[in-house]
């Protein structure tokens, strides 16, 4: 995988650069995104399947986590003509490359979220 880290140096924008940023978070943030994108990087789901792996999550949200998702192309879905309906989900190639994005959210919390749940539960949340 190559490397895909950005200099700070290197941009010759800073205004443009933070709209970059701006818009590529606005696609894969929401409450929901990244836990959808994480169990579809492991296999391919059902909707149901999807609604019972995520709790919290209400039908009508789900929905339209995964319409957006699938409107900017990170999401597939593919309707089966069968009685009943199946539908499928599936991550596409351009979310895959969002695997090392999700791992390091993943490591970071190891690292540093179990110490804010501890203060937390002693009650000194800073």
């Amino acid at each position: 995988m190559k490397d895909m880290t950005v200099d700070p140096r290197s941009i010759s924008d800073p205004v443009e650069a933070r709209g970059e940023l701006r818009r590529a978070l606005a696609t894969i943030s929401g409450k929901w995104k990244l836990e959808i994108l994480w169990l579809l990087n492991q296999r391919v789901h059902r909707f149901g399947e999807l609604k019972r792996a995520i709790p919290g999550i209400t039908q009508h949200m789900l929905t339209s986590q995964l319409r957006e998702l699938e409107d900017d192309g990170l999401v597939i879905r593919t309707i089966f003509a069968e009685i009943p309906p199946r539908v499928d989900y599936a991550i596409t190639d351009k979310a895959t490359e969002l695997r090392p994005v999700i791992d390091a959210i993943f490591a970071w919390w190891r690292r540093y979220g179990d110490a804010k749940e501890r203060r937390k539960a002693r009650g000194r949340i800073l």
